[in-house]
């Protein structure tokens, strides 16, 4: 063997090497699979995770707070005890009103909800069936995508009026035909028949993954006063307000605080017996999150392609013990120790970037599989399988180094003595 063999001649020879023993091969293989594979799906669910997370938090919106009743404190000033927040009815129609009247909020939608069956001829569901007034959608920013919605004037007289979500349409409505509409049927809630006046779009999961499209929406006093009724005439657990513009939300949270707090008459250092939340932070604590966990996904995954590499040296060693005397008789014909590095070198990066597609095909599989379920999101990026694929290689290189520089210093005449 000359010392002018070219690297494809190389190539070959360690590819024929590892076909000779393809079972060891496969099982060897086997754990860079597992490793990329890994790589490729932890690194895709953290990233479709985040940015179901930042769809979610769009969704809600960056003009939005949400104010609660109850302070969510553990006492008020004499001790007793205070609700969580949503549990007492510390909000009214007039705070709402009030609130409205800030310079710094564009509007404002008192809310309630409740979880009821929904029965339409034969079918039925239970599904959340939220109570406001008109500013509702466009402070959801929630279109209308057939009829109408409601006006103040039904929601000032308890109408019998709804608007459904897609989830509803479909489960209410199974049997309309291309050209059908829901609109003027009539659905029941209790003892009461309301009739349908809208669809509304699809919305898509909320930051819990529920689902939006499942609700029914009714005017607030339609809600209280046929459907639920109240022992707190007036009251509200929740106000939906949207700030005049992103930038003043801050001053926004500062001055709804205030006349809230002066409207209830708390003293001062006396606790809120309302809760202000900011979608905005709440975004950037999930991010955190998600982010913390993709690194956590990311790190395990990545110890399972170093546990791989591990494997592809152990077997090197294993070969390069076996094939003592074919490396002496090598060494003996003329080779040189740079082209037997080669060699064993080839041989680990085979290993490697043969386990390394095979796993790139399991894990974007997989991922596919997932996406198709609906149960998790899945997003590729070109970044992530670069990154594994080039892992995958750096981890054939490391740890075949080892094994190819033990086989280029064996002595040519104690080679072939074994």
């Amino acid at each position: 063997m000359s010392g002018s063999v070219k690297l494809s001649d190389l190539a070959a020879e360690a590819l024929l090497a590892l076909a000779a023993h393809r079972l060891r091969s496969g099982l060897t293989m086997l754990g860079v699979v597992i490793g990329v594979a890994s790589v490729i799906l932890m690194l895709a669910i953290g990233r479709g995770s985040s940015e179901r997370v930042a769809e979610s938090i769009n969704s809600l919106g960056t003009h939005q707070l949400f104010v609660l009743s109850g302070g969510g404190q553990a006492a008020g000033p004499g001790g007793g005890l205070r609700g969580s927040s949503g549990t007492l009815p510390t909000l009214t129609l007039d705070d709402a009103a009030a609130v409205a009247e800030l310079p710094s909020v564009r509007a404002v939608a008192p809310q309630a909800s409740l979880q009821g069956r929904v029965v339409q001829g034969a079918y039925n569901r239970t599904t959340s069936i939220t109570g406001s007034n008109a500013q509702y959608l466009g402070i959801q920013r929630w279109a209308v995508q057939e009829g109408r919605a409601f006006t103040e004037a039904e929601v000032r007289t308890a109408a019998h009026v709804a608007l459904i979500g897609q989830t509803v349409l479909r489960e209410l409505f199974p049997d309309l035909k291309p050209g059908q509409s829901a609109l003027g049927q009539s659905i029941r809630v209790q003892r009461q028949v309301l009739t349908v006046i809208g669809v509304l779009a699809p919305k898509g999961s909320g930051l819990g993954g529920q689902d939006q499209d499942d609700i029914l929406l009714v005017p607030l006093n339609t809600l209280q006063r046929r459907l639920s009724g109240t022992a707190f005439p007036g009251s509200v657990p929740s106000l939906l307000v949207e700030a005049q513009d992103p930038s003043l939300k801050a001053h926004a949270r500062q001055e709804l605080e205030s006349l809230l707090r002066q409207r209830h008459r708390l003293a001062a250092g006396v606790q809120n017996d309302f809760s202000v939340i900011d979608p905005a932070a709440l975004s950037a604590t999930l991010n955190l999150v998600s982010q913390v966990l993709s690194v956590l996904l990311g790190s395990i995954a990545f110890i399972s392609l170093g546990v791989g590499g591990i494997g592809v040296m152990n077997i090197m060693l294993v070969s390069v013990t076996e094939r003592t005397r074919e490396i002496g008789l090598r060494i003996a014909l003329g080779a040189t120790r740079r082209q037997i590095t080669t060699q064993f070198v080839l041989e680990a990066l085979w290993l490697t970037l043969l386990g390394a597609l095979i796993g790139l095909l399991v894990g974007v599989g997989l991922g596919l599989l997932l996406n198709a379920s609906g149960a998790i999101t899945v997003r590729f990026t070109s970044g992530a399988i670069g990154l594994s694929l080039g892992v995958a290689c750096a981890v054939g290189l490391l740890f075949g180094w080892l094994p190819a520089r033990r086989a280029a210093e064996l002595v040519p005449a104690e080679a072939l003595r074994n």
